[in-house]
């Protein structure tokens, strides 16, 4: 939780570096630290994560891509509301995968796998890369 607030306070940074390194720069963020804060505690925050819950796939790339579709790319306002978004999606595909097949239970990461495969395969037909 430590982190994730410290990551919300540089919010305004990250919408800044969405619009390059450059402009970023010229507007008084300093990049590479802000660069390495995020790396580090988005680093932390995921091994912690998966340490206590294992490894449930795809929530990292379906939530935040949708709620980026629905609200826009504020990141004040979209990390907050995809952090409560993960969890309701999370606990719904938990529910589903302890009562689809009763009395027997699937991984969740299952069910989150259900949904993500076919929006990854969205996100790569639909996104053109930049090399």
């Amino acid at each position: 939780i430590i982190g994730s607030i410290i990551l919300f306070y540089y919010a305004q940074s990250f919408n800044l570096l969405s619009m390059g390194e450059e402009v970023a720069t010229e507007l008084g963020v300093e990049v590479e630290r802000v660069k390495k804060i995020a790396f580090i505690l988005s680093s932390l925050i995921t091994g912690a994560s998966v340490s206590v819950c294992g490894i449930i796939g795809f929530v990292g790339l379906i939530v935040p891509h949708v709620i980026r579709m629905i609200i826009g790319a504020d990141h004040r306002i979209m990390m907050p509301v995809s952090a409560l978004a993960g969890a309701s999606f999370l606990i719904i595909a938990d529910t589903i995968a302890r009562t689809i097949t009763l009395p027997a239970e699937i991984p969740v990461g299952v069910v989150t796998a259900m949904f993500g495969a076919p929006f990854f395969i969205y996100l790569l037909r639909t996104k053109k890369t930049r090399f």
